[in-house]
């Protein structure tokens, strides 16, 4: 047997007993065994660094450093999921789903672990690249650390397919955490809050021997990915299991809420019983054709919802109400409370919301109170205890001035907040606009902080987001902490800056109402800044998805003079501000005015590149038909009820090639 066969050989084995441990947990050699293996292979390693391999069982113990964490674009979205607290949610989320899709639906529950996302991208059946879940959009690229978790397979057995994702999270056990906080005390330090944080920091430590020296462990639970050959939800748990992933065994697949519902029941009283935190259900539509028929809205699959577990309370005192003033100059009242446990974190402040909830809970300083913590990531207060309330206490009086800046408050007909108007000179949201600007979604800009800007904005040197274009590396490397190496890369960062699309930078503007989504909508069918700025309310009303709230709010951003200034300094500095050539070279107008509805499964192109084609040709896809629907393109398997919904309506029906031709 040859010098690399023996290597081989080895590395396979090794592969098997950590898949028999850390999967299986059902371990066939000792740990001494397998650490003199270990050992025999890393020296034949360091004999013969011609066979290296990047996914050698000896890359378990870390040992790079990562300075940078690299941001990485997810091939597939990652999105968050909708929340349900009650049958009623679950009901008519069923209702909802009855309506686009035909034939039974069966879905599958599946415990939701609390830990930190991960995004796992495997080609030709090995790990080359873990990616944080970020924004959903790009995650940090935190690859040598997740190779140290010994539950992650680095090679893959079985009949994978040739490139896919799969997502999961990684957690740190209770056992685990509570030994790590055992030695921390021990040796002085302070111990971790809480087993959810510490797993996501544990991905970010420069040092990847520190990650591997800590019991995580990875659950995954979703596969992504084109042409997979797989027809299910719950059979994809059951070929990654095969493949070599961890998947947990407590899913179930069920064919009703009811079922659904038995199953929340039975792990909200048994998941004290569990190794890891998990703080709900995930339910998913099973069948993977109805999914794609069901499809996304901007932030959440459609197909999937969360039910939370009951959330947590606990009763404190409230000390003070504080005001903050955001970027948009609306006032959030904050709750500064007696410091509490509770989920498994140290809550000091809630937010109180708006003047409205204040009243409505009647909720006053020195207040005994009930603090909750569900579905939101914030605290909130959801009671008072009035028993416990002193007969000398008086009403909470709303502010009616800025803390800041001392301008009197506005509060719009119709609207739940108070705003501070001084927009140009309150200096919380002059910090907050650029913060916003340089925000991961908007302009992303490397090594440029939030408690940089709110430096460089104290120290005179910017007044807003466009002056960021003028800075030079002498007027920042006398700031506080900011070294030469810090000064270039921020320098580096603001002129790369340059080169972001431009629906990223028409949302970094901060205009009011205008999120992802809607940036996204205005800069396709504007094309340039110009024209949007040019653009009526009327005009801007018919833009698909575009409301009279939406349209209110651009026009007035841009009758703003300050504004407008704003926008040509940033266009003088090179910002992109209109749609680039590439992306005009691959757009049409062929099918505006058309409404499109897909249903049924594609040869050619996938579901989701046929919709992208619809959008890129000026078509508008839609998820139901209706009267306004113009054409159903239709693959195999297309739902009878659409079918006999379209010839009712007297819709075209086109085929895949159809459509192919309309377009050409």
């Amino acid at each position: 047997m040859s010098i690399e066969q023996q290597i081989n050989k080895i590395r396979e084995e090794l592969r098997q007993h950590n898949y028999n441990y850390y999967v299986l947990d059902a371990a066939t050699i000792s740990d001494y065994e397998f650490d003199m293996k270990l050992k025999e292979l890393q020296e034949m390693e360091e004999k013969h660094p011609e066979f290296y391999d990047p996914n050698s069982p000896t890359l378990r113990v870390g040992g790079e450093v990562t300075k940078n964490f690299n941001t990485v674009v997810h091939e597939q979205r990652m999105y968050s999921l909708d929340n349900s607290y009650s049958k009623e949610d679950l009901l008519d989320w069923e209702t909802r789903i009855k309506k686009l899709v035909d034939g039974d639906v069966s879905y599958t529950c599946e415990l939701k672990y609390d830990g930190a996302s991960i995004s796992l991208t495997y080609e030709n059946g090995e790990l080359i690249r873990a990616v944080t879940r970020g924004d959903g959009i790009q995650g940090d690229d935190v690859t040598t650390n997740v190779k140290t978790i010994k539950s992650v397979p680095l090679k893959l057995k079985g009949d994978y397919p040739v490139k896919f994702d799969i997502r999961g999270e990684i957690v740190l056990p209770y056992e685990g955490f509570a030994k790590m906080n055992q030695e921390r005390v021990a040796a002085g330090e302070e111990p971790y809050a809480n087993p959810r944080n510490t797993a996501s920091g544990s991905l970010k430590l420069q040092d990847s021997s520190e990650t591997a020296k800590r019991p995580l462990d990875c659950l995954l639970y979703n596969l992504a990915g084109d042409r997979l050959g797989i027809s299910s939800q719950y059979e994809s748990l059951e070929k990654a299991r095969q493949w070599g992933f961890k998947v947990p065994q407590e899913s179930r697949l069920v064919n009703s809420i009811d079922e659904v519902l038995e199953f929340v029941n039975l792990w909200d009283q048994k998941r004290r019983e569990l190794p890891y935190e998990t703080d709900g259900v995930v339910i998913k539509v099973n069948n993977l054709q109805q999914q794609e028929e069901l499809g996304f809205t901007s932030k959440a699959p459609r197909w999937a919802m969360a039910y939370k577990f009951k959330a947590e309370q606990a009763v404190t005192k409230l000390n003070e109400i504080t005001y903050q003033v955001g970027r948009t100059g609306a006032i959030t009242p904050v709750a500064n409370l007696e410091p509490v446990q509770l989920a498994g974190t140290t809550v000091k402040r809630a937010s109180l919301h708006n003047a409205d909830q204040i009243q409505k809970l009647d909720i006053r300083e020195n207040d005994t109170v009930f603090v909750e913590k569900g579905g939101e990531i914030i605290p909130k207060i959801v009671s008072v205890d009035f028993t416990k309330r002193d007969h000398n206490s008086i009403p909470t009086q709303y502010i009616s001035s800025c803390p800041e800046c001392g301008t009197d408050l506005i509060r719009k007909e119709g609207e739940a907040q108070h705003y501070c108007p001084n927009i140009y000179g309150c200096p919380p949201q002059i910090v907050g606009r650029i913060q916003h600007y340089i925000s991961r979604k908007a302009l992303d800009i490397e090594g440029l902080g939030g408690e940089t800007v709110a430096l460089l904005v104290k120290e005179g040197l910017i007044t807003n987001y466009a002056d960021l274009y003028e800075l030079t590396k002498e007027q920042v490397i006398p700031l506080e902490r900011m070294a030469e190496k810090s000064a270039d890369n921020l320098i580096e960062g603001i002129l790369k800056s340059k080169e972001i699309p431009f629906e990223r930078v028409l949302f970094g503007l901060g205009i009011r109402y205008v999120g992802e989504t809607v940036a996204k909508k205005l800069a396709k069918h504007y094309k340039t800044i110009d024209a949007i700025i040019a653009a009526t309310e009327e005009e801007l009303v018919n833009v698909d998805e575009i409301g009279i709230k939406i349209a209110q709010s651009v026009r007035e951003f841009f009758n703003s003079e300050s504004n407008k200034t704003l926008v040509e300094k940033l266009l003088s500095h090179g910002v992109q501000l209109q749609i680039s050539a590439d992306k005009l070279a691959n757009q049409t107008e062929t099918l505006k005015g058309q409404t499109f509805v897909v249903s049924g499964v594609f040869e050619k192109v996938s579901r989701n590149e046929l919709k992208k084609l619809i959008e890129d040709n000026g078509g508008k896809v839609s998820s139901s038909i209706s009267s306004k629907t113009t054409y159903v393109v239709a693959g195999a398997n297309m739902g009878p009820s659409k079918l006999e919904k379209a010839n009712k309506l007297g819709i075209v029906i086109i085929s895949e090639d159809d459509f192919l031709n309309l377009i050409e």
